[in-house]
């Protein structure tokens, strides 16, 4: 795009791990010059092993770095210089911490009163908030791992739902205040929340108890709505996801797969009625299937419209030919651990502007690289510069 929706907004974030950065990432694809302030020895999400090891690369691309030390009066002077110049700060850690350094909301808006402050925290402020969260705990307490798991095996999603959601929440809540202060010319508070967002996303079960009067049992167990929607397995252990979730997919079901049996059956002929007969039903559709070839059942739903799923890894995804073919990938330099320097592949936002994807303008910056630019422009010499940014180097 020759003009990105928030070019020309600048966005200082003291973030660290998911949630945080994942807000900063939305504003700085869609344009904003996002500067992360790290300490001297950088973000610990850079030296993260296992599951954390794609936090980095994938949560701070098309950002700034700028090393200060804010435990020293000089960092503190140069991060409220550039704070001056911003149009938003973002932030996730402890209120405490904030406040004790200076840079919690009332204390900004002093400085910058067109400043939007968006803290990023486990609860907002009431009863749970001097707790540590985190995105398994929410999970937990929240209802989701209970629907997640079967009965008596909680089981917390598989990604950083609540984490990344959060980001969103901060993201947009930023956008409204943004969209607030052209109409009254100044800043203000938005708080996301990673309890809040976990209670957000069991809504749909919690007013299902309130309009039924029955509470939502755990996915794995619950009723479906439809007849057939479930996981097969099918010729040589493979598995397939399969659905059928109208009458007329029912028709064009049993056509397809030669199941003139079933489709003559009374007691089949609405979803309803399928439902109820799942007991029956089912086992009978996976002894039928069991034959086939999960590539041969694809191309059969493909070819009559009828929706199904190849269960995929999270890894084969970075070969999955829509992907490629929709421009959903974009290459970064990676920049921290053993494979620094090469290249890799990441998930750019799911949507498209006027037909274009939002790309990478910046990789995931490496530790003070645009720190003698931003504190050259704020007026301090070169010398300055290199002494307020000198890194400290953290083994692995």
């Amino acid at each position: 795009m020759t003009h990105l929706p928030f070019e020309g907004l600048r966005v200082v974030e003291f973030t660290h791990m998911v949630m945080g950065p994942t807000c900063g990432m939305v504003l700085a694809d869609l344009g904003a010059e996002v500067i992360k302030v790290e300490p001297p020895s950088g973000d610990n999400t850079r030296r993260l092993l296992g599951a954390g090891a794609g936090f980095y690369p994938l949560f701070n691309r098309n950002k700034k770095s700028l090393v200060l030390d804010l435990q020293s009066p000089e960092g503190k002077e140069a991060v409220l210089k550039l704070i001056a110049t911003a149009d938003v700060v973002s932030e996730n850690f402890k209120p405490e911490t904030m406040k004790k350094l200076g840079l919690d909301y009332p204390s900004l808006q002093t400085l910058n009163p067109r400043l939007i402050h968006v803290s990023h925290k486990g609860f907002l402020p009431g009863p749970y908030d001097h707790r540590t969260a985190l995105d398994e705990v929410v999970q937990m307490m929240g209802g989701l791992a209970y629907m997640t798991g079967r009965p008596g095996d909680p089981l917390r999603a598989g990604s950083s739902v609540n984490d990344i959601m959060g980001g969103l929440f901060g993201a947009i809540g930023v956008m409204a205040a943004l969209r607030a202060r052209e109409q009254t010319g100044v800043g203000s508070e938005v708080q996301s929340a990673l309890f809040e967002n976990n209670i957000f996303l069991v809504a749909q079960h919690m007013m299902q108890f309130a309009v039924t009067g029955q509470p939502a049992a755990p996915m794995p167990e619950r009723i479906s709505p439809w007849g057939i929607y479930d996981v097969f397995r099918v010729k040589d252990g493979e598995q397939i996801f399969l659905a059928v979730v109208s009458d007329t997919q029912w028709a064009i079901f049993c056509d397809a797969m030669a199941l003139t049996d079933l489709q003559a059956d009374e007691r089949l002929r609405t979803n309803n009625g399928r439902v109820r007969a799942r007991g029956w039903l089912i086992p009978q559709l996976r002894e039928r299937l069991a034959e086939h070839r999960a590539a041969g059942l694809a191309a059969v739903f493909e070819r009559h419209g009828l929706p199904f799923a190849p269960i995929t890894q999270p890894h084969e995804l970075l070969d999955d030919p829509h992907l490629l073919a929709t421009g959903g990938l974009a290459p970064i330099t990676l920049t921290d651990g053993e494979r620094a320097g090469q290249t890799a592949q990441t998930v750019l936002l799911p949507l498209a502007l006027d037909g274009e994807r939002l790309g990478v303008r910046l990789g995931p910056p490496r530790l003070g690289e645009h720190s003698a630019e931003l504190l050259a422009e704020l007026g301090y010499s070169t010398e300055e510069a290199a002494r307020l940014s000198q890194t400290v180097a953290k083994a692995a």
